[in-house]
C-alpha cells in the first residue's frame, strides 16, 4: 500500500512537472521576448495558448500536497520544516504569477501592463527554480528524518542548484516546442508579418527551442560530475535503474529538436512531454525505495494502513474525475474551441 501510494504521488509530480512546467516555460519566453513592439506577437501567442489552461494545471500541485501530507505525514513535516525557504518563495511566485497574468489582461495603462507582465514573467522563472531546489534537497539527502534541517544549506548546495537550473531550462524547452507547434497551427498571414516587420512566430520559437535544448544538454552533462561528487547514490541510481528513463528522455528531446520544422504539432508536443516526464520519472526510480536521501524509506515514512486505504480510494475517485476533465479541456483548447 505504501509503495502504491508513493507511485500515485509521483504520477502527480510528473504531471505537474510536464504540464505546469510548460506553463512556466511560456512565462520564460514572455520574459525574454524583448520590448513592447518586438515582443508583441510572441506574448500574444503565449496569452492565447495559456489562457484556457494555465490555472487548471495547478490541480496537480494540490494533488501532490494532499497525497504527501496524508500518505506520508512525517516526511511532509520533515520537508516543510527544512525547506520552508524555497517552498515559501515558490508559493509566493505562484501567487504573484497568477495575479500578474490575470491583471495584465484588464489594466489599461501601459505602465501598469508592464508591471503586471513583468510580475507574471519573472515569477514564471523563479517558481520552477525554487521547486527544483526543493527536489534537489530531497534527492541529495539534506532533509533529516525528523525535520528542522539547515534552512540554508538544505537548498543552497550543488545538487539543489543543478535541480533549479535544469527545471527552468526543461520548462523553457517544453514550452518552446509547444509554442512552435501552436504557431504552426495558427500562423499569422505573411502580408501581416511584412507590414508589421516581425519574424514568423514558428521560426521565432523554433530557434529558442533549439537554444534551450542545447543549454539543457550542456547543463545535464555538467550535472553528471556534480551528482557524482555531491549525491553519489542518486548518481548511481540514475546510471542503473534510472538509465532507461534518462536515455528515452534524451532521445525524445533530440527527436523533438530534429523534427521541429517538419513533424505534426501533436507529434512534437508528445516528444517534448515524454522528454520532460521521463527525466522526472528517472529521478523517482533512481531514488526508490527512499523518500528522503538514504535514511527514510517509503515504508518507514508511510501513514498507517487504514489511512493509506482511505487515501487510495479517494485518490482513485479524484483521478477518475480530474483526468477526463483535463483531457477534455486540453482537447477543446487544441481545437481552438476556447478562444474569446
Amino acid at each position: 500500500m505504501s509503495t502504491f501510494a508513493a507511485v500515485v504521488l509521483f504520477v502527480g509530480v510528473v504531471a505537474y512537472a510536464v504540464f505546469g512546467g510548460a506553463d512556466y516555460g511560456a512565462g520564460f519566453w514572455d520574459l525574454t521576448a524583448g520590448g513592447a513592439v518586438r515582443g508583441r506577437e510572441p506574448r500574444h501567442l503565449v496569452d492565447t495558448t495559456l489562457a484556457p489552461v494555465w490555472e487548471a494545471n495547478h490541480v496537480w500541485l494540490i494533488f501532490c500536497l494532499v497525497m504527501l501530507w496524508t500518505g506520508f505525514p512525517a516526511t511532509f513535516a520533515a520537508i516543510t520544516t527544512t525547506l520552508y525557504v524555497p517552498l515559501g518563495l515558490a508559493a509566493l511566485g505562484i501567487v504573484v504569477r497568477g495575479s500578474g497574468f490575470a491583471f495584465r489582461k484588464v489594466v489599461v495603462h501601459t505602465e501598469q501592463q508592464r508591471v503586471t507582465g513583468a510580475a507574471f514573467a519573472t515569477s514564471s522563472v523563479i517558481t520552477p527554480f525554487f521547486l527544483g531546489t526543493v527536489a534537489g534537497g530531497v534527492a541529495s539527502g539534506r532533509v533529516p528524518a525528523d525535520g528542522h534541517g539547515d534552512a540554508i544549506t538544505s537548498w543552497l548546495n550543488p545538487t539543489s542548484l543543478l535541480g533549479g537550473v535544469l527545471a527552468v531550462l526543461v520548462c523553457a524547452f517544453v514550452a518552446a516546442v509547444f509554442l512552435t507547434a501552436e504557431a504552426r497551427r495558427r500562423p499569422v498571414p505573411a502580408a501581416e508579418l511584412e507590414r508589421r516587420k516581425i519574424a514568423d512566430l514558428g521560426t521565432w520559437f523554433r530557434r529558442r527551442a533549439q537554444v534551450s535544448a542545447v543549454a539543457t544538454g550542456v547543463v545535464a552533462l555538467a550535472g553528471i560530475a556534480i551528482l557524482r561528487a555531491d549525491s553519489p547514490r542518486l548518481f548511481d541510481g540514475l546510471l542503473s535503474r534510472g538509465l532507461p528513463f534518462v536515455v528515452v528522455s534524451g532521445l525524445c528531446g533530440v527527436g523533438a529538436l530534429v523534427l521541429l520544422g517538419r513533424a505534426a504539432p501533436r507529434v512534437l508536443q508528445g516528444l517534448a512531454v515524454t522528454a520532460a516526464g521521463t527525466i522526472v520519472a528517472g529521478w523517482g526510480v533512481a531514488q526508490y525505495p527512499y523518500l528522503l536521501g538514504t535514511h527514510v524509506t517509503i515504508a518507514e515514512g508511510a501513514a498507517p494502513s487504514s489511512t493509506l486505504w482511505a487515501l487510495t480510494i479517494i485518490a482513485t475517485i479524484a483521478l477518475l474525475i480530474v483526468v477526463p476533465s483535463l483531457s477534455l479541456l486540453f482537447v477543446l483548447q487544441q481545437r481552438g474551441r476556447l478562444q474569446h
